[in-house]
């Protein structure tokens, strides 16, 4: 009898090791605050959709945006290749005028018998003074450098000119006038160039300019140079 007690004693505590008791409500607020795996990566999926459609669409009008951006810049740029010259052109108008009123004059004078020369002449030379102020209005100087120290960047030296009056270097000779605007050269005067004459910086200019900044070589206290 003895040993039947132990083995229903041993079934007794195997049987409340295998059940341990649970705390009343623990497992019931468990379950209840607890979102189910698949609920939680469902959530973050469609999240996650909804972020990268947004980020498309803002992909989308930004390059829509890029593209209109270059399309109006090739405009801009055929726009201002093609009327640039609006002003200028414009302003040119009254040479071309000028220029076919001088020729309509010179045909009619030949008709009355006048000097055709003469007229053709007086004509071109009016046309030459309003070209050269349309020039001046925009900026364009004419380059006609003679006694200018030779510039390479305004200049172009066709030959050289012996000349021992002139100074060494300078233009002593303008075959063709240059242009420029602002301080870029449009088109560099034809030039000759003096060799044989002073140094450039020992011309007569410079040389009495030098002399008078000079203090005097003279010893003030011998009285001798």
């Amino acid at each position: 009898m003895i040993g039947g007690n132990d083995g229903a004693k041993d079934r007794r505590s195997g049987a409340g090791e295998q059940n341990p008791a649970v705390p009343s409500g623990e497992g019931e607020s468990a379950a209840a605050g607890e979102v189910p795996p698949s609920q939680a990566e469902a959530g973050a999926l469609a999240e996650l959709r909804s972020e990268n459609a947004a980020l498309k669409d803002r992909l989308l009008r930004a390059l829509a945006e890029t593209e209109n951006v270059r399309r109006r810049a090739e405009r801009d740029l055929v726009d201002a290749r093609q009327y640039a010259v609006t002003r200028f052109a414009r302003d040119l108008l009254p040479v071309a005028d000028n220029m076919e009123r001088a020729m309509a004059s010179a045909h009619a004078g030949a008709q009355r018998g006048e000097n055709l020369v003469k007229a053709l002449v007086e004509g071109v030379a009016l046309t030459g003074k309003e070209l050269q102020r349309v020039l001046e209005r925009h900026g364009v100087r004419k380059l006609v450098p003679v006694g200018e120290r030779f510039d390479p960047h305004f200049h172009e030296a066709l030959f050289e000119v012996p000349d021992p009056a002139a100074p060494d270097g300078t233009v002593s000779q303008v075959v063709e006038p240059g242009y420029a605007i602002g301080t870029r050269p449009l088109r560099p005067a034809k030039v000759g160039i003096a060799r044989g004459g002073p140094s450039a910086r020992a011309s007569p200019a410079a040389s009495a300019t030098e002399a008078q900044a000079r203090p005097s070589s003279r010893d003030p206290e011998s009285g001798t140079g």
